[in-house]
């Protein structure tokens, strides 16, 4: 038997593949197939759509006859007329369906030539509908990629058939179920013709129930994926803390976690520092495979990129989250955080958007602290020659890059004004930072704590990790409590050394680097 991988190229196989289990979301949309519902499945790119489908279908195939296609099969062209798009669409069903009777075969082989002129929608769902009458089992039909659809009213028009067909459904033979998966919402599909357009939202597709079966990974559905990779190659790793830190770090998006677990299976054993597999599945080990996965060029965050230069009210939304700690607040009828959503960019935490996961919130600071415009800039000059210094023995020496940079932002900015550095004072720290770590460490912030007033942000560096809250200064009571929430993070992290940095406003204040004995933790606080 052919050994297990991780896979990250495409549909993964149980057979060849470690996977999650899929049984209990296997078990609830089977539910709602049994139901007679028609729903669609949108996720952002990579999220495990197609493997979920391919899944399905073999679930379901002992009591449905399931039609299953991808319409990346269909070309552009096919979209353009009700003729080409019936055509391919015939051409399809004869693909995929099995035990088709021989005078519908006959009619869809007729339609699939092109030749009919009469070959429309209407006359494609009579054939269909005959289908559903005389098949043996009930059929579902599943259709991947949707959104391929290029021609909108072609594709509308297909919507509506099936629309009409369920709405008659007590009467005239149709489909037990049909699933539509792609990125884009149905109702949101002529928005991906063009973006710049302000579009309706009305959609033949209002029958559609909601579906709210969960498609990213738990801790626990990693943990079990690792518990069969471990019983097969004889680790005796921590599947537990394992389990939690790609789960930290990904936050359960599908390619994510594979990717990182296929990096630490295939590439960083060997490599210094790791001299085999077990010392690979390590804390060491996940922050080596989050450092090559950040650095490295893949689809999603193309894709990811892409959509930023695509939609430019994306841009902003993505900024203010990032850099001005902006709460934005869910709104169900605000199209631009729809889209954001829709994407994969965010996800919403108890009312609020916010950065869907830590391995997306550090590749996007790193594409904004990457522009011409950024690099160009003083702080970053200034950080980069003198970068050689502030690394000691493999390790990261914070407190001398903090007097560096205390100095080295009074010299630039300090006669800027107080809304200057409230907005900017933070984004200039990451900015004087990255260049200091680029390509051995990451950063990224803690979610639960960046706001207008603070942020803490997390260095991982070769194996250690730093926290540094960042704030804005608002009296001695303030800075008190900041203190103890960074000492509830050091006690987090297993840290006995923690840092701050302190964007004071007081014409008064002392510029400068102190240290700060709390109990047996020791804080470094730097004022700017």
């Amino acid at each position: 038997m052919m050994a297990k991988s991780f896979h990250t190229n495409g549909s993964c196989d149980p057979q060849l593949h470690y996977m999650v289990d899929l049984s209990s979301r296997l078990r609830d949309i089977r539910k709602m197939v049994d139901e007679g519902k028609y729903f669609t499945i949108n996720r952002a790119r990579q999220y495990g759509k197609t493997t979920m489908l391919a899944a399905l279908a073999d679930y379901l195939k002992d009591d449905y006859s399931v039609i299953s296609m991808d319409f990346q099969t269909i070309s552009h062209a096919d979209f353009e007329t009700e003729q080409s798009f019936a055509a391919a669409f015939a051409r399809e069903v004869l693909d995929c369906a099995e035990d088709i009777p021989d005078d519908v075969r006959a009619k869809l082989e007729l339609y699939s030539s092109g030749m009919v002129r009469e070959a429309t929608l209407s006359v494609l769902f009579k054939a269909l509908g005959q289908l559903c009458r005389e098949s043996a089992k009930k059929i579902v039909l599943i259709i991947d990629e949707v959104d391929t659809a290029s021609n909108n009213q072609v594709f509308l028009g297909f919507l509506a058939q099936l629309r009409a067909y369920y709405l008659r459904r007590r009467k005239t033979p149709t489909f037990q179920s049909v699933i539509l998966a792609g990125v884009y919402d149905v109702r949101n599909i002529q928005r991906k013709m063009n973006p710049h357009e302000n579009h309706g939202q009305n959609s033949p597709w209002n029958i559609a129930a909601d579906f709210d079966v969960e498609m990213r990974f738990s801790r626990a559905d990693i943990a079990g994926m690792l518990e069969q990779y471990d019983a097969d190659c004889h680790l005796e790793m921590d599947v537990e803390q394992m389990a939690g830190l790609l789960f930290d770090y990904t936050s359960g998006y599908p390619f994510l976690v594979s990717r990182l677990c296929e990096l630490m299976d295939q590439r960083i054993a060997g490599t210094e520092g790791f001299g085999d597999k077990a010392s690979v599945w390590t804390k060491p080990g996940v922050l080596e495979a989050v450092r090559r996965l950040l650095i490295e060029k893949n689809t999603l965050f193309e894709s990811l990129i892409g959509k930023l230069n695509e939609y430019p009210e994306l841009r902003k939304m993505v900024y203010l989250l990032l850099f001005q700690g902006e709460t934005i607040s869910y709104n169900a009828d605000d199209s631009e955080t729809d889209i954001l959503l829709m994407f994969g960019f965010a996800t919403v935490e108890n009312g609020a958007v916010q950065i869907a996961n830590r391995i997306f919130e550090t590749r996007l600071y790193n594409y904004f602290m990457t522009l011409p415009e950024v690099q160009s800039g003083d702080m970053h000059r200034l950080a980069l020659r003198n970068k050689n210094q502030f690394i000691q023995a493999g390790r990261l020496n914070m407190e001398l890059l903090l007097e560096k940079f205390v100095v080295h932002f009074d010299d630039v900015y300090g006669d800027r004004g107080e809304n200057f550095v409230e907005e900017d004072g933070r984004r200039y720290f990451m900015l004087y930072l990255k260049p200091i770590i680029n390509g051995i460490g990451n950063y990224y912030v803690e979610a639960r704590t960046r706001n207008l007033e603070r942020t803490d942000l997390i260095i991982d560096y070769c194996g250690f990790q730093y926290v540094i809250e960042m704030k804005v200064w608002h009296g001695n009571a303030y800075n008190e409590r900041g203190e103890e929430q960074l000492l509830g993070y050091l006690d987090h992290y297993h840290l006995t050394r923690g840092y701050m940095l302190s964007f004071n406003f007081n014409k008064k204040k002392k510029i400068g680097v102190k240290e700060i004995r709390l109990g047996e933790k020791t804080l470094i606080e730097a004022v700017v």
